[in-house]
């Protein structure tokens, strides 16, 4: 690797060619202030925070955006550096609603945390400020242009990471703004529910509608039985939310906190990952048998699901006809649950906490309705979970580990990892394994499966048969992955798709983490680190074995992929229009 010598403020740094002055600085310890830059995601020099000089120049540079010359010396903090920050920065506040003490964004928002640092405190300038209606037409995200500052995040990791291309830029000069086709509501269009644009956005402007009044509106109602169940990864997200590392591991403090919060039951949508696991190891199963039709595309994910539909409708009969682990968790609790304990199904009220906004729209489809009542009355995300704690005064760091609540609270290690890009894979294969040869997998991590490369392609042995699997995470992976099937170049049996990069432990309704960490931490790494350590911690750790299983299709289903099964834990799927 070629590599060139710099001066950064007078320290001396060695760097790999092509890199940018803002990456040399950060490796020298100098912190240049962004906005509109997001690591791999968005590099523009848009809003022209990281300003910097070459010395013997007066030209203004990007840092973000220029590479770094062999030999030559940088500026980044002079008092014209700095003025000029201060006066771009007004700018961009003269245009911006800065209603910061009710927005969902304050104190975790860029804007507010760059006009501190640089020490502005008053707006010198009076912008044109049209006003725009909020976008509330999605199940799932809130639109607010009157706070958008134009930085393009949103708009890059729609089209460039997702490759949706849900919004983009319509309009010029005062009046150029973040829309949609046809300048429609977000629900008018291809979008497809992931919140990535969320976790983009520096500021307010892109939001997950705020269900919590539903459930606090539930909980004081003595005629409700509210029950909640939470996602594999929402255990290694929520300590986030109340200053713990990322990472960190808070499955008991969060069982407890739900309790406080006066849940009637509080469930583990681990357990239905288990189920989903042999409905779904059954199905693929018969399709080895039968000879097909391949591949057998995982369903877990919604936001991947609407993608489908919407843009390979063709592979609709390749989707797994099993509902996802939220969705058959409020099956089993309003069928299985509601009569093992003489519970009326219309009295329960049935609340998911998923890392993902996309489970509010997936909850919101008409098909999932197994009683002829919605199986999950309201999905809310992390961020959501840890607002309604915060306003509960509960002392979540401080918090006694508690337990989820017997049957439907027990879990294994290979649901754990449903939370991990290639987690669902892993599972099904520890099962499928296991069943097929009869015998017990001495090394049951499948490594090969695992990482956050774009796609992943293994061969697997499976008694005589060489199972062909991938997994691709981010819908631009998604693409060249059936692409590659549709063209006849790629055959598999078996494929995994999730909707956000690295899986569901960086879904669109987990904690957001700041363009500054993301330059140098990925959570998609820690977070998946965290979920197989809370793997290698169960007792069991394949789906087949957890005893609660057993029970429910003992007791209730009779076998995976019975006739019960199919009519409460499968669904169908249907072509969507694309405009």
């Amino acid at each position: 690797m070629s590599m060139v010598n710099v001066k950064i403020d007078g320290v001396d740094v060695s760097v790999p060619a092509h890199t940018t002055v803002l990456k040399a600085a950060k490796k020298a310890g100098i912190d240049i202030p962004t906005l509109c830059y997001l690591e791999g995601v968005n590099g523009i020099g848009a809003c022209r925070m990281c300003l910097v000089q070459q010395k013997g120049s007066p030209k203004m540079l990007a840092s973000c955006v220029t590479t770094v010359t062999d030999g030559a010396e940088y500026v980044t903090n002079n008092a014209e550096i700095r003025e000029a920050r201060r006066v771009n920065l007004d700018l961009i506040l003269s245009t911006h609603n800065a209603t910061c003490f009710t927005c969902v964004r304050n104190k975790n928002c860029e804007l507010q945390s760059l006009a501190e640092k640089l020490g502005v405190d008053t707006v010198e300038y009076e912008g044109e400020n049209p006003e725009y209606d909020i976008d509330m037409s999605s199940p799932a995200i809130v639109r607010d242009n009157n706070k958008c500052i134009l930085c393009r995040r949103c708009v890059a990791v729609c089209n460039n990471v997702q490759d949706v291309g849900a919004i983009g830029f319509i309009n010029r000069g005062f009046k150029t703004k973040v829309g949609t086709e046809f300048d429609g509501g977000l629900a008018e269009g291809v979008c497809i529910n992931c919140g990535q644009c969320i976790k983009a956005c520096p500021v307010g402007a892109l939001s997950e509608r705020d269900d919590t009044q539903k459930i606090w509106d539930a909980l004081a109602d003595p005629d409700k039985h509210v029950v909640v169940q939470t996602a594999p990864s929402i255990r290694v997200g929520l300590g986030e939310e109340f200053g713990m590392p990322m990472g960190s591991r808070v499955t008991g403090k969060m069982a407890e906190a739900l309790r406080r919060l006066g849940f009637d039951q509080v469930f583990d949508t681990d357990f239905s990952a288990d189920l989903t696991i042999m409905e779904e190891g059954t199905e693929l199963l018969k399709r080895i048998e039968k000879g097909g039709p391949f591949p057998l595309i995982t369903s877990c994910s919604p936001g991947w699901i609407k993608f489908c539909e919407t843009f390979y409708p063709e592979f609709n009969e390749n989707l797994s006809t099993c509902k996802s682990p939220q969705q058959m968790m409020g099956a089993v609790i309003k069928n299985y649950y509601a009569e093992q304990n003489d519970i009326d199904p219309k009295k329960i009220f049935s609340v998911s906490v998923m890392p993902c906004t996309a489970k509010k729209f997936e909850a919101d489809r008409p098909e999932m309705n197994s009683t002829g009542l919605p199986d999950v009355d309201v999905a809310i995300t992390t961020r959501e979970l840890g607002r309604m704690i915060k306003q509960a005064g509960i002392d979540f760091v401080n918090l006694p580990d508690g337990k989820f609540d017997d049957v439907l609270g027990e879990s294994t290690g290979a649901a754990a990892i449903f939370g991990a890009t290639g987690g669902v894979m892993e599972a099904a294969l520890r099962t499928v394994y296991e069943i097929v040869t009869g015998e017990t997998l001495e090394k049951i991590e499948f490594e090969a499966v695992r990482g956050t490369q774009g796609i992943k392609e293994a061969t697997v042995k499976v008694g005589d048969l060489d199972v062909h699997v991938a997994i691709a995470h981010g819908l631009g992976n998604a693409r060249k992955l059936l692409d590659s099937v549709k063209s006849g170049e790629k055959f598999y049996h078996f494929i995994e798709i999730m909707a956000c990069p690295g899986g569901c432990v960086n879904g669109g309704g987990q904690p957001i983490v700041n363009a500054k960490t993301l330059m140098d931490t990925d959570p998609r790494e820690v977070r998946a680190a965290a979920i197989y350590d809370e793997d290698e911690a169960m007792t069991l750790r394949k789906s087949h074995e957890n005893p609660a299983i057993t029970k429910i299709y003992e007791e209730y289903y009779g076998e995976p992929g019975s006739h019960k099964a199919h009519e409460q834990l499968h669904t169908h799927y249907t072509e969507r229009k694309k405009y």
